[in-house]
């Protein structure tokens, strides 16, 4: 059995990891993981904020499903599903702490600067496939190696100015398909233990009520105020990923 102790930290990572994502889109594991990696061992939080996660992403797909975008998601998606093996591969042979400082000192850098900066009204209008696809397999990519899949696509809807429910219905299919895939690759590996799917069950309660709360939130922000969180949550991630 689970100590009380662990128990209260488990709840307490997932229910703020599962409000983020569900006012923000993204960054559960970002989140979460900065109480969960504390009580748990990486082989068991790991897995486990890859299944929470896709809970918080299956119900904010229920929530939101007259906002989501299919059709204009696939392009990402599948390009995403490209950048995902290159980044499994770069995992098993290469030394990537480096590249993620990196990316988090760039995620932190651009969030910072894009707060005080007007939206960049230029590249609202730029777009097509071949665009979307790039966008999508660097989003795979680079969520492969820092658990942040969202993020990059998240800023690319930021630069070109859409408002919260266009760029949450675009972004929200292809965070979950991202998320999903890599459980089944996580799973092929056997990756998955009796004691995570334990801990997914005891942290159910939490997690339904953190999206719930974050899903709600949501929908009573103005696209002003949501472009200042989604900006605040990626300077946040991109410090976490640093530190």
């Amino acid at each position: 059995m689970i100590e009380p102790a662990t128990f209260l930290i488990l709840s307490a990572g997932v229910f703020a990891g599962a409000f983020v994502s569900g006012m923000a889109g993204f960054a559960f594991s970002a989140v979460a993981g900065a109480m969960l990696l504390h009580v748990l061992p990486p082989k068991e939080a790991v897995p486990l904020m890859m299944i929470c996660s896709i809970a918080v992403q299956s119900i904010s797909l229920v929530v939101l499903r007259k906002h989501l975008a299919w059709r204009g998601s696939l392009t990402l998606i599948v390009g995403g599903a490209l950048g995902i093996p290159p980044a499994l591969f770069l995992l098993q042979h290469a030394d990537v702490t480096a590249f993620r400082v990196g990316f988090g000192i760039f995620l932190a850098l651009y969030a910072a600067y894009m707060i005080f900066r007007p939206l960049a009204a230029g590249l609202r209008n730029t777009g097509g496939r071949a665009h979307e696809a790039a966008i999508g397999f660097a989003g795979g990519l680079l969520g492969g190696l820092t658990a942040m899949p969202g993020a990059l696509p998240t800023i690319w809807c930021d630069m070109r100015g859409m408002p919260k429910d266009q760029q949450r219905g675009l972004v929200q299919p292809f965070i979950a398909a991202m998320q999903v895939f890599a459980l089944v690759l996580l799973v092929g590996q056997n990756g998955v233990s009796s004691k995570v799917l334990l801990n997914a069950i005891l942290a159910l309660p939490a997690l339904a009520l953190g999206a719930t709360l974050g899903i709600a939130l949501f929908g009573k922000m103005n696209d002003v105020l949501f472009r200042r969180t989604i900006l605040t949550v990626l300077f946040a991630a991109g410090l976490g990923l640093v530190v």
